[in-house]
């Protein structure tokens, strides 16, 4: 896989139903960021270790290897990418996963609505406000 080289996200999601409604609702926002999966919590941080850090970080926590809650801590412990944005992307609906997010340092969490029309609206609410209202940091 190529590396990334300009603005970059990177969705965490085991689930291939739930990869390709997210696929397809960000294909229609008409986003011109590189769009990059990872299927487990290894492939996530091996995705991480290239050389430009990802703009966004959407993150399932139920993952195979390795979970959502490693793969944040990883992110947050790593002084290249501890002000990439992570927002937690879940069916989860536990107040101990959101409690522990949260003070893990995710910026936002996000519960997968059930409804096809309520995950896309949420979803593309979730990216237009990171990738266009919110103003990132400066990366070099």
């Amino acid at each position: 896989m190529e590396e990334p080289v300009g603005r970059w996200l990177l969705v965490v999601e085991d689930n291939a139903d739930d990869e390709r409604l997210a696929t397809r609702t960000f294909r229609q926002t008409g986003r011109a960021e590189d769009w990059r999966v990872a299927r487990d919590g290894e492939q996530a941080l091996e995705m991480l270790k290239g050389p430009v850090p990802p703009t966004l970080v959407l993150l399932d926590l139920k993952l195979p290897r390795l979970s959502g809650v490693d793969v944040l801590t990883a992110i947050r412990d790593d002084p290249r990418l501890g002000a990439t944005p992570v927002v937690i992307l879940t069916s989860s609906d536990e107040r101990t996963d959101l409690a522990a997010c949260y003070a893990l340092g995710c910026n936002a969490y996000v519960r997968k609505a059930v409804e096809f029309t309520e995950y896309t609206r949420d979803l593309k609410t979730t990216l237009d406000f990171w990738l266009t209202v919110n103003r990132l940091p400066p990366m070099d």
